[in-house]
């Protein structure tokens, strides 16, 4: 017997229906023919997977930000090397 394959729109959109919590877990189950336990363990990826959404973009801007820091130290430091090199020739 070979196993079911959910893609992850639909797995999302029974874990995020789970997750509400309008409707019970056996209905949903019934709703969308998956097993109540599968939707739970569904349910716990989706609740790990929106903390590391958010945990990531953090992480993404803090090292853009720090990349753009870099380039500006680099920035300053060829210009005052050139405002310096310039002022012993003048």
């Amino acid at each position: 017997m070979q196993r079911k394959r959910y893609d992850p729109e639909f797995k999302a959109r029974v874990a995020f229906e789970a997750l509400k919590g309008e409707e019970t877990l056996s209905l949903i189950a019934s709703k969308y023919r998956v097993h109540p336990n599968q939707i739970t363990q569904w349910k716990k990826q989706l609740k790990a997977g929106m903390k590391e959404i958010f945990k990531n973009s953090r992480q993404k801007c803090d090292e853009k930000n720090e990349d753009l820091e870099n380039k500006l130290y680099e920035e300053i430091g060829r210009l005052k090397f050139e405002l310096d090199w310039l002022k012993k020739k003048l």
